[in-house]
């Protein structure tokens, strides 16, 4: 998120596109559009990112936040990241462990030192998916979790389910100028978990290491904040999705208005609220570039 006032300094666009083949990996330039090459995956026959399907961006940003969806992230096929490091002014290619990689963050997050140029992903040539993880997935496609699908089926089952919660473009979908997922669903310990006032029960989802991840979007709800509150053009929670902010933007690009203050202000109103009813902070999502005050009471 950019502060209204502009950035003082220089912003580097990064254009660059081509995908290649080198062995067994899909070489990625960091500017191509994202769900492009989710398609083509698809359309070839290579499997690793085909729940990915629909989100917005270039393939550089992917790695920074190790974009991820109904029980899939890039984490998982990402061999190697190559980048512009200012601090010795070198070309490098960093390995998905130098990645560092976690839920949806990486070494890259939060930081200004390198310019991710290209991504390399090691995805297998299959028809099917891998193990489908994500249960509101699976059951659209009529498999247990666990089970797998048709790429193209998984393909267009996420593109349906993400249009179903406002998160695929479409100008006659007024509920669709998404500004993306604000906050990030919380990893607890079973005693913070267990903190949560209920009831209702809050959502669960056992993580590999013990600790439990559950729902920003109950979270929000829970605080009173409903599906499609908004004080003010950029503060809306979507229609159909509490985790996701709108953008009361035009299709055609032009902003009514809202700025990097309104939604620092919102933000911060949504996070203070459930942090007090219902005790876990939700971390954001987006990265605060000179948003002063709101990096602060964001954080």
């Amino acid at each position: 998120m950019i502060a209204d006032d502009g950035v003082p300094g220089t912003v580097v666009l990064v254009r660059t596109r081509g995908v290649s083949y080198e062995d067994d990996l899909v070489v990625v330039q960091a500017g191509e559009p994202w769900d492009e090459v989710v398609a083509r995956c698809v359309a070839e026959g290579r499997q690793g990112v085909e729940c990915l399907s629909g989100i917005p961006g270039s393939t550089g940003a992917t790695p920074i936040q190790n974009v991820g969806a109904y029980g899939q992230d890039v984490a998982e096929t990402v061999a190697w990241v190559r980048v512009y490091d200012a601090e010795t002014d070198r070309v490098e290619v960093m390995d998905a462990a130098a990645c560092r990689f976690d839920y949806r963050r990486s070494i890259f997050k939060y930081r200004e030192r390198w310019t991710v140029l290209a991504v390399a992903f090691r995805l297998p040539e299959s028809a099917s998916s891998g193990p489908l993880r994500y249960a509101e997935l699976a059951r659209v496609l009529g498999v247990p979790v666990g089970g797998r699908a048709a790429l193209a089926d998984v393909r267009a089952a996420v593109l349906a389910l993400r249009r179903g919660k406002g998160m695929v473009i479409d100008p006659a979908d007024p509920d669709s100028v998404s500004a993306g997922s604000f906050f990030t669903n919380p990893i607890l310990s079973l005693a913070e978990w267990e903190r949560i006032p209920s009831p209702p029960t809050p959502p669960a989802f056992p993580e590999p290491d013990g600790r439990i991840k559950t729902s920003a979007a109950w979270l929000i709800e829970r605080a009173g904040f409903s599906r499609g509150y908004g004080r003010d053009p950029a503060g809306d929670l979507e229609q159909a999705h509490a985790r996701a902010r709108q953008s009361r933007r035009r299709h055609d690009g032009r902003a009514d208005g809202a700025g990097a203050g309104d939604r620092g202000g919102c933000a911060g109103r949504f996070r203070g609220r459930a942090g007090a009813r219902t005790g876990p902070r939700r971390p954001l999502m987006v990265s605060c570039r000179t948003c002063a005050p709101w990096r602060a009471v964001l954080g």
